[in-house]
């Protein structure tokens, strides 16, 4: 009983100390952290940029992060793709990176990550896709080579990758009552607030062309592409539109890199 009381009491203290100060209280605490093999760390390494910018400790982290991805998500290739371990490692790599200021980091809503060779055609509505979050299936489905391309060019503001992590993210947060999960949800809506009631900032978002037309498709859309454009042209975007930029760093509680 004792603890029951304890635990909702720091509940209730984090829930006021995050609405302050925008974050959790703490991050990242692990009694036993897993580890990566020397061939993927490698690949972190030399194929994923976020990661070869952290400091020492953060690395660590950071390793620990993608190895209990690896561990706790079905990976399944469809037209006879062979998974690789390249394939696991920069997908759940895409995901810690976007989750890596949340202390709850796994996205509940999926359990599997389905690999097409390219485009694939979703029975959702009859169209083919480059990626889509699959709630029903608890998956998150993903071309490898639109996934790549993302990676390719790291400052056209278009990554597939992040795109649907973000998605999925954003509606994970929705389901859950954690801190993180209550600061995103917080930052997103003082963000639409935001461009609801500055009119001049909103003709201003639209008139820039900095984020692509898809953007404005509906909110959801728009969320996916403002974290794609925050974490490939992050300087750009804090110069162009700071207010949103700030929004969107509150949203992730990013405090790594160059952020």
């Amino acid at each position: 009983m004792i603890i029951v009381v304890m635990s909702r009491f720091l509940a209730f203290f984090e829930q006021l100390y995050g609405k302050k100060y925008k974050r959790p209280i703490f991050v990242h605490f692990y009694l036993f952290k897993k580890t990566l093999s020397t061939t993927e760390k490698k690949i972190l390494q030399n194929k994923f940029s976020f990661y070869k910018k952290l400091k020492s400790k953060e690395k660590r982290q950071f390793e620990h992060r993608v190895a209990t991805f690896i561990n706790s998500n079905e990976f399944v290739g469809r037209e006879n793709l062979v998974v690789t371990t390249e394939m696991k490692v920069l997908i759940a790599a895409t995901s810690v990176m976007l989750s890596f200021g949340f202390r709850n980091y796994r996205i509940d809503l999926i359990n599997k990550i389905i690999i097409y060779p390219s485009t694939f055609y979703s029975q959702s509505n009859q169209e083919y896709h480059k990626g889509e979050l699959n709630p029903q299936l608890n998956a998150l489905v993903l071309s490898w080579e639109h996934f790549l391309e993302g990676y390719d060019i790291e400052n056209d503001n278009l990554n597939l990758g992040v795109h649907e992590f973000t998605h999925a993210i954003h509606l994970n947060s929705l389901k859950n009552r954690h801190i993180s999960s209550m600061l995103f949800i917080e930052a997103y809506g003082e963000l639409t607030d935001l461009l609801s009631e500055e009119k001049e900032l909103r003709a201003k978002l639209i008139a820039s062309k900095y984020f692509r037309a898809y953007a404005f498709t509906n909110q959801f859309e728009f969320l996916a592409v403002i974290v794609e454009t925050f974490i490939e042209t992050p300087k750009g975007f804090r110069e162009q539109f700071p207010g949103i930029y700030k929004k969107t760093k509150e949203m992730l509680n990013f405090n790594s890199g160059s952020y």
